[in-house]
């Protein structure tokens, strides 16, 4: 792979990267089945949000993505939220697993489709740097204030769901498989 190449799937991944939210209650079962390193895909549209406040669940995903759409240009009620989606079948590595009693933070980082084999083979200190900031940020709002309009059962009901698995633990996408399993 040419250095334009990698230039430019830096540049697709990391220009303009922000973190988003998206607690849930899994069981622990669950949360053991994903690895650091792990490449995987969620199959339908992945909903979350730009608001950081302390976590209620036992489960953060923390997203890392330049690619999020915040749907409060579209849909003014989306602004309660800060409500951000990103397309279906985005591909995400898991850089980090990160624990502090019983709550746990897995940290993802959207990575374009066309870039999957590139990101299961190599770790760059860009991703160690936003490992050690996402480790950073939980260990300050793990214990903060919730965000009110994040417990409302709506959005709950948008998001309860893990990411990358069914709710038996069977990825949808497995490193080496040519297209996801839909």
């Amino acid at each position: 792979m040419s250095n334009t190449e990698i230039e430019k799937i830096y540049k697709q991944t990391f220009s303009g990267l922000t973190f988003f939210y998206r607690d849930i209650t899994l069981s622990e079962g669950l949360i053991l089945k994903y690895q650091i390193g792990q490449i995987l895909t969620e199959r339908g549209f992945t909903d979350m949000t730009y608001k950081d406040g302390g976590l209620v669940t036992n489960c953060r995903y923390l997203i890392a993505s330049a690619n999020a759409k915040d749907l409060s240009t579209f849909n003014p009620d989306a602004k309660q939220f800060g409500h951000a989606l990103l397309t279906s079948n985005a591909f995400f590595k898991v850089l980090d697993i990160y624990k502090i009693g019983n709550k746990t933070q897995i940290f993802l980082l959207e990575i374009p489709a066309t870039a999957v084999d590139f990101f299961a083979n190599v770790t760059s200190n860009i991703e160690n740097d936003i490992t050690k900031k996402a480790r950073e940020g939980f260990d300050t709002k793990i214990n903060s204030e919730p965000i009110p309009e994040l417990q409302t059962q709506d959005w709950k009901d948008r998001i309860e769901f893990p990411i990358g698995m069914n709710e038996k633990g069977e990825f949808f996408y497995t490193a080496g498989d040519k297209t996801p399993n839909i």
